[in-house]
């Protein structure tokens, strides 16, 4: 087992105090039966983030909001770069925001930053995608929303993306974090089955997806204290997005569990999984990589020793940048494929 044993981790003092504030607000305004979330205050520990409109682009990046669906309040954030160039080249990137499936939105801050970061740096279109959150929307809902927003995208009425030719699909990857990573790879299963008219899904890339079962892993039970991610924590998102009744071993979160289902003969595209070595769900993340592998699929793993869950969003880390750059290579080659 290739589990970090290591109790400390040294942060900047800023990036302690975000944490911080991000538990003490999950652990306040959450009922503890994974019923209900205080929305109102919990907003007040989630800054957003507007858009960045074309009269003041942000350092190349224009974006703006797209509303689907005003009843779910299904919407997405579409991100452009300016300087990038044109035409069917560009590669899409369909994002799923992480959270737990309760918590945070397309224009949480801090994701309205990595979201630019990747349309700036790799460079690419990007759609953030605001999803329906638990407990009030419990699965399959979000995995729903995510489906729902590829065949909008994918409609020739939608005019969004730069004019392509008619003979040339355009290359898109599903990407997200944490429970955005397991949407990653749900909605990208359903994407495998659907024949889309202008897009061609190329890769999936999922930084420390949120995975799980009813065992309790090494990482799990030697990793307490970690930041943000806690057997608890995670026991009350769980419990807050499956239907009633269901356990941790049922097949969205426990993918290669007892109950799932075989993926072997579908054309599921190369994956790219980033693991943390001070995040408790590393081993969960590593069983999913076998799994894939088994299935007969290509996968890259990708390991930052001194990495907390979320730490991708904290540009000022090193790791940061390390995950960003990894993210533009794997891009750029499932493009040159």
């Amino acid at each position: 087992m290739s589990t970090t044993t290591k109790t400390s981790l040294k942060l900047p003092f800023k990036v302690r105090l975000l944490l911080a504030a991000h538990s003490f607000s999950v652990n306040a305004f959450c009922r503890s039966d994974s019923t209900a979330v205080n929305r109102p205050l919990m907003n007040l520990f989630d800054p957003k983030a507007s858009p960045s409109t074309s009269t003041k682009p942000d350092r190349g990046i224009v974006s703006s909001d797209i509303m689907l669906d005003a009843t779910h309040k299904l919407w997405f954030r579409l991100y452009t770069n300016t300087a990038a160039a044109a035409g069917a080249t560009t590669p899409i990137i369909v994002y799923f925001h992480g959270g737990g499936f309760a918590f945070m939105a397309a224009n949480s801050m801090i994701y309205d930053d990595l979201c630019k970061r990747l349309a700036r740096e790799v460079p690419a279109i990007v759609v953030s995608v605001n999803y329906r959150l638990s407990p009030e929307h419990r699965y399959p809902s979000q995995y729903e929303d995510g489906f729902d927003v590829l065949k909008f995208i994918d409609n020739p009425k939608f005019e969004g993306f730069p004019a392509s030719s008619a003979n040339t699909k355009m290359q898109f990857f599903i990407a997200g974090d944490s429970a955005g990573g397991n949407l990653a790879h749900h909605v990208a299963l359903k994407a495998c089955e659907h024949e889309f008219s202008r897009l061609n899904l190329v890769g999936v890339i999922e930084l420390q997806p949120f995975f799980g079962g009813e065992e309790r892993t090494e990482s799990e039970m030697k990793l307490v204290g970690a930041p943000l991610i806690s057997v608890k924590r995670t026991d009350w998102m769980w419990k807050a997005f499956l239907p009633q009744g269901c356990n941790r071993d049922h097949q969205a979160v426990n993918v290669f569990g007892p109950n799932c289902v075989d993926i072997s003969h579908l054309p599921f595209p190369p994956t790219l999984v980033f693991i943390g070595g001070f995040d408790p769900l590393q081993d969960w993340q590593r069983k999913y990589v076998a799994g894939l592998r088994k299935s007969g699929k290509k996968v890259y793993k990708i390991e930052y020793p001194n990495a907390f869950h979320g730490f991708y969003g904290f540009a000022e880390l090193p790791e940061s940048s390390l995950l960003i750059a990894e993210v533009k290579s794997f891009v750029q080659n499932q493009l040159a494929t």
